[in-house]
């Protein structure tokens, strides 16, 4: 389905779960799909697709702008002088953690949408990802900075990244559940989530964009610029509080959430 099969009241909320989900390691595909489930809502199809995803995008480009133009810059001056510093060294290894779920994504992207978007998929992947994250974040080290990646580090976080396929995991959970088990802070493994998402998002967006651009479908283009917009305003308040809290409150209250979310959904 490519057209938006929804009403205006739909698109908001499923917006407002969408900008409020994308970042918290509690899996935004989740609960997209439990909302619509749970109240009998017609799949929200591409075209929503598309608007969410790039609304999120957005919003973490907005908020890494400073940061994302220092790298480019960085990145940039290590291919033409060929000398790499800590923020050309960051831009290489997102690259090289992005590889994995790229083409692990590619090959069974359509196996996992037509096999595992079910409830207790979702369930069980909640309650263990849960656990794998309270884990990370009770017994990792916690010193290493964002700054301290190595090769090693990228490719391990990618191919963890690359179990966010699978619904229920969340690709910010499993992100910074990767980072924590290398060592690195709550607040280095929330970066890291965060700039992994913006070559992923954007590469999904992208291939989705076109197939929509493509497709006979009247495109609602106003709803679309709707749920893209409020999307991004949430998720960019979600990004901050993120960052300011996460060092605080710890993974605790996500796991507990996803544990309570996960046995609710197996429940017979």
């Amino acid at each position: 389905m490519n057209a938006i099969d929804l009403s205006w009241w739909q698109v908001i909320v499923l917006s407002v779960v969408q900008g409020i989900t994308e970042f918290l390691p509690i899996s935004s595909s989740a609960h997209l799909i439990l909302v619509g489930q749970f109240l009998g809502w017609n799949d929200q199809g591409l075209a929503f697709d598309v608007a969410v995803h790039l609304g999120t995008m957005i919003a973490v480009v907005l908020f890494f702008r400073r940061d994302l133009y220092s790298m480019s810059i960085a990145w940039g001056q290590s291919i033409i002088q060929r000398h790499q510093s800590a923020q050309s060294q960051l831009v290489w290894f997102i690259m090289l953690a992005t590889l994995p779920a790229v083409a692990i994504g590619f090959a069974v992207h359509d196996w996992v949408a037509s096999e595992l978007r079910t409830m207790s998929v979702i369930g069980l992947a909640n309650v263990v990802f849960a656990l794998l994250l309270y884990g990370a974040d009770r017994f990792g080290g916690r010193v290493r900075d964002i700054q301290q990646m190595t090769v090693y580090s990228a490719l391990f976080i990618g191919f963890m990244q690359a179990l966010a396929l699978i619904p229920g995991t969340s690709r910010a959970g499993i992100v910074m559940t990767a980072a924590l088990l290398l060592g690195f802070t709550r607040s280095a493994s929330t970066r890291c989530a965060l700039l992994l998402s913006i070559p992923i998002i954007g590469a999904a967006s992208a291939l989705n964009l076109v197939k929509l651009i493509q497709s006979s479908a009247p495109t609602p283009w106003i709803m679309i610029a709707l749920a893209m917009l409020l999307t991004a305003i949430i998720a960019y308040v979600c990004i901050h509080l993120l960052l300011c809290w996460v060092e605080k409150i710890g993974m605790l209250p996500f796991v507990c959430y996803r544990l309570l979310l996960g046995l609710v959904l197996l429940w017979p």
